[in-house]
């Protein structure tokens, strides 16, 4: 197994993802719990598709973080 770092943003009626190391994959959910879902999906059927292409498997090289800043 190999793991991916997305990014999941608020858009306001809706949550956007994308994972910064597999460019071009992104999605749109209702929710944070749905749109990780849809996510996971995506890069399983994006790197599928690479491989039946021939083309590399990007490698995971993303790290995120938050911080805690005194308000």
């Amino acid at each position: 197994m190999t793991q991916y770092t997305i990014i999941i943003e608020d858009a306001g009626s809706n949550f956007g993802a994308y994972a910064p190391d597999i460019p071009g994959c992104i999605v749109t959910g209702q929710t944070v719990e749905e749109t990780t879902r849809l996510m996971t999906e995506a890069l399983e059927v994006h790197i599928q598709l690479l491989r039946e292409m021939g083309e590399p498997i990007p490698t995971p090289h993303t790290l995120a973080a938050q911080v805690l800043i005194a308000s």
